[in-house]
This record gives C-alpha cells, structure tokens and sequence, in this order.
C-alpha cells in the first residue's frame, strides 16, 4: 500500500481529501438510498444502492488515476477535439434525452440502463479550452475583437446549448469563464461587456419563454419550458410563507431544513435519519442536510472543512504552477468543484434557491461523478514536479526501449527462418538437380 502511494504522481494534499471525501461518501449515501430503496414497490433492500455508488467511486478512482499519467500540454488537443462532441451530445438530449424530474438532461447509453449528463463533460472541456486559449503567448494584446469568434463564440454555443435543460450549470459555467478570464489578465472593460451580452441575452430568454408559455400553455416540452419552474424556484425562495406540497421545491426545502435542525450538535449517528424517507432526492441534491441530521452540525462542518482545505491545495498548486496553462487548468477545474460544493450546502440551509447541483464527490450518480474525478485527474497532471515528469519520462522510455527490443527480436527470428526456408529450398533444388 505504502509503495503504492508512493508511485501516486501530482499533488499529495489533492489526493488526500478526494479520498477522504469519497471514502466518506459510502455512510450518507448508504443511508440515504433507503427511501429509493421502497420506491416503485421496492424491496427495501439499500445494498445495490451501496455497491452501485462503490462501482462508481472505483471507475472514478480509475479515470483519476488513467488521466493524471497524461502529460498536461496534451489536454489542449484532447479539449479541441472533444468540446465539439459534447456539443453533439448535448444537443443530443433533446430529441433522444431521458427525463428526469422535469428536465431531459441526459443520455442512455444503447443496449443499457446507464445514463450520463453531456453537460457536465462540456463544463470540463470547455474550462480546458478556455485555458487553452488564454493561456497562448500573443504579439498583441487581447480585444473582445479579436477573441469574438475564437473564444466567446465557443462559450457561448455551450451555454446556449445547456441553459434551456439546466440554468445553474449554465450559471455556474459563465461565472467561473469570467473569473479563468479575469485570472488570465483579460481586459476588464472587455469584461464587462461580455457580462452585458450575457445578462440581456438571458433576459430576452426568459421574456420569450414566458410568452411562450402564457400562449401555449399545453406545451410542456422544448426550449423554454423549464422557464416556469425557474420562476417558480424564485417566487419560492423570496416567499418563504407560500404553503408548501410534496410536488414542488418548497416541500424539499422545508424536509430539508428540519433534518438539519434535528440534527444539533452532534447528529442522531449513522443511518438514523428520519427525514431521508421523505427528502426526494435525499441521496444526491440533499444529501447534505442528511449528513448533517446524522452527524450534527459538527459533521456538516468537518465536510466544509474539507472542501476548503481542497480549495487551499487548489490555491497553492495554482500559484506554484510554472505555466500559465496549468495554473488556468487549476483554477478553471477546481474552484468549480469547490463552489458546486458551497451551491449545493447554500440550497440545504436555503441561502440559495434550488438548482438541482449535487454534492461532488460524495452525492450518488454516475457521470458527475466520473467528470469530477476526470478534472481532478487534469489538476494533479498540472501539479507534476520536475523529477515526477523525469520519472514518468524515463518509465516511458524504458518501455519503449523494451518494447523496440521486442520487435528487434522478432525480426531477427523472422529473418533467422526466412535464411532457413531459403536455405532449405537451394537443398532441395540442388537435390532435384542431382536426381
């Protein structure tokens, strides 16, 4: 185990807490899958739920590690070439997508129950182009001008392809663009502009889909049906005093609220929550009021404590990074990782209404999981020492040497027996002569 760890390349702090806080992980989403465990007329039975998640923890451990063995300057060709396809995928969606809840946000994979989310594969490429893209070395400085169609115009297909199935993820995407964007010294009037372009852009949106709505109001599928229950989760939210029902998002708040106030100081223990039977989506959207119904307030504060000695390695590594490629990597996959993490709190204790963001690296499911653990991969292949890239260059070389030695050797036997069948004919004609 210890030879193991010590072969881990990257970032020993990042490491550290993923680990903990998918090993973690196990305990609340064990518990909380009891109530998908009665669902349907289910048996009850919670342990296909634990080794589902399990199945996912270790396939994400397995990209992880797969994607921190990458050398990081080839990210940039693997985001060219993949943000196109998740472009295809998300579009994808919306003729051929399942529906979930109220929203048709993903895919399933033919000849199998496995589902996947493509946007949450456009968020990473797309943060690891934009990287890409800010990080080039230019002759000029940058302009809205000149970065329109070769940066702006490839943001703004994605959000325009997410933002109609998932604003938060659309929300969260722009947020952390501008922020990669103000980090790689991108002029701030220019800036300002682009926020302009997106504010208005966004509202026009909305004004259309309520029209459309309010015209057709039979219409419950396309581009702007998910405007209503935007509006809906804002009234709720600045309404604290409507009346709540089990269908809407106020019925979540209110269970979640009260497993957080159950839960004190020290929590009721593992796998005794109470509110987990009522919460919908207690094993992903709210897995942290469960948490903190079992462990207490002093539980919910040791997995914020988590998050933020992560974001503390994300700052570290971003600053000591040698290239301004791997410090933008950094930054763009990982305070997105963190500040989903602090979104998705802010819903359980409702400082924030609700957006459907998960927990990472501790909520159940499958491509956010996998997606997260692939960003991951990305930032501890950028924060690689010299002597780690020494290493894995000579491990390369070393296979490559006995790799070529091979080959050598099988040459030279198929050389060695095309002498012995060309030797063996000479005999055999020279037989037939003498004959």
């Amino acid at each position: 185990m210890f030879k193991f760890i010590q072969r881990l390349k990257g970032d020993k702090g990042i490491w550290s807490f993923v680990a903990l806080l998918a090993l973690f992980s196990f305990m609340p989403v064990f518990s909380a899958s009891s109530n998908l465990a009665y669902m349907n007329h289910g048996t009850g039975n919670t342990l296909g739920y634990l080794v589902k998640h399990a199945v996912h923890i270790g396939f994400g451990f397995w990209i992880l590690y797969q994607v921190q063995k990458i050398q990081v300057n080839r990210f940039k060709a693997i985001a060219i070439l993949l943000l196109p396809f998740s472009w295809l995928l998300i579009a994808a969606t919306y003729f051929i997508g399942v529906e979930q809840g109220s929203a048709t946000r993903w895919l399933r994979i033919p000849g199998t129950s496995i589902t996947f989310q493509p946007s949450t594969a456009a968020f990473v490429m797309l943060m690891m182009f934009v990287a890409f893209y800010l990080s080039r070395k230019r002759e000029e400085p940058l302009t809205f001008k000149s970065t329109l169609i070769n940066l702006w115009l490839p943001v703004g297909v994605t959000l325009m392809l997410i933002l109609p199935n998932n604003f938060s993820t659309a929300a969260l995407i722009f947020a952390m663009v501008l922020m990669l964007a103000f980090t790689a010294n991108y002029p701030l009037k220019y800036l300002f502009g682009v926020v302009g372009i997106g504010v208005t852009a966004f509202a026009l949106f909305i004004a259309v889909g309520k029209f459309v709505n309010k015209t057709q109001p039979e219409v419950k599928t396309g581009l702007f049906h998910r405007v209503a229950t935007w509006e809906k989760r804002f009234e709720s939210f600045v309404n604290e005093d409507e009346k709540t029902d089990a269908q809407n998002d106020d019925y979540q708040i209110e269970k979640a609220k009260t497993a957080i106030a159950t839960g004190g100081l020290y929590g009721l223990g593992p796998g005794k929550s109470v509110q987990k039977n009522f919460l919908p989506q207690s094993s992903s959207d709210f897995i942290f009021a469960i948490i903190v119904e079992e462990y207490g307030l002093l539980g919910g504060l040791a997995v914020l404590s988590l998050y933020m000695l992560l974001f503390l390695r994300f700052i570290i590594t971003a600053h000591k990074a040698k290239s301004t490629y791997g410090k933008l990597l950094i930054i763009g996959l990982g305070f997105p990782v963190i500040f989903q993490a602090l979104i998705n709190m802010g819903v359980a204790v409702q400082l924030l209404p609700v957006t459907g963001q998960t927990l990472p690296l501790v909520s159940s499911g499958g491509s956010s999981i996998w997606m997260t653990f692939f960003a991951i991969g990305v930032i501890l292949s950028a924060t690689k020492k010299e002597e780690e890239f020494a290493e894995e260059q000579a491990e390369r070389d070393a296979r490559e040497a006995a790799l070529q030695k091979l080959i050598d050797k099988q040459l030279e036997e198929e050389r060695q027996l095309a002498e012995a069948e060309a030797l063996n004919g000479v005999v055999s004609e020279t037989k037939a002569v003498q004959s």
